[in-house]
């Protein structure tokens, strides 16, 4: 589906222009809110944006080594082993994922596309400002890849567990789980 050309120009190029206040609840579910948006690369001066959900919630159990991994419904396979390769990639970096061992599970609901006539700029000027105005605190504005779209989620997901981490490692020391 993705050449891995493709999913390294989505993973370098996208960004989240409007972060949720809010990060992964530890021990409940959280939902975010999306609206992704990705010029197409066939028609100047148009933009898709998407919007959608994604919900972030840990398993309700704490599994063996053998099967710790993020679990995600709602996206393809190549997804899955694009993630797995992201967190090894963190891994080797020395970022401490030693938090994941609980897991997380990811789904991404029904994704709705509308097309705008206006340059990139201006439209996410547009969704940052109306972002801002309804001041959802689960609310993320990404600017991604049109083709490779769900990497661009994708990206923005892991960028959630990783600024969750804090707070997360926090409440698993306090109760001793870690």
């Amino acid at each position: 589906m993705y050449s891995s050309d493709d999913i390294q120009y989505a993973l370098e190029t996208t960004r989240v222009v409007h972060e949720p206040d809010r990060r992964i609840d530890t021990f409940g579910s959280t939902r975010f809110q999306f609206q992704l948006l990705s010029e197409l690369m066939d028609d100047a001066g148009k933009v898709r944006i998407r919007t959608g959900e994604v919900d972030a919630a840990r398993p309700q159990i704490v599994r063996p080594e053998p099967y710790q991994s993020i679990e995600m419904d709602g996206f393809g396979d190549e997804a899955r082993e694009r993630l797995e390769a992201l967190i090894e990639r963190l891994k080797a970096q020395g970022v401490n994922l030693g938090f994941m061992r609980y897991g997380f599970r990811f789904r991404r609901g029904e994704v709705r596309e509308e097309l705008v006539s206006d340059s990139l700029e201006a439209v996410s000027h547009r969704v940052v400002r109306d972002a801002e105005r309804q001041g959802n605190p689960l609310m993320a504005v990404i600017e991604g890849v049109d083709d490779a779209w769900e990497i661009s989620i994708l990206k923005f997901t892991l960028e959630m567990i990783l600024k969750s981490q804090g707070i997360n490692e926090f409440d698993f020391k306090r109760r001793g789980l870690l």
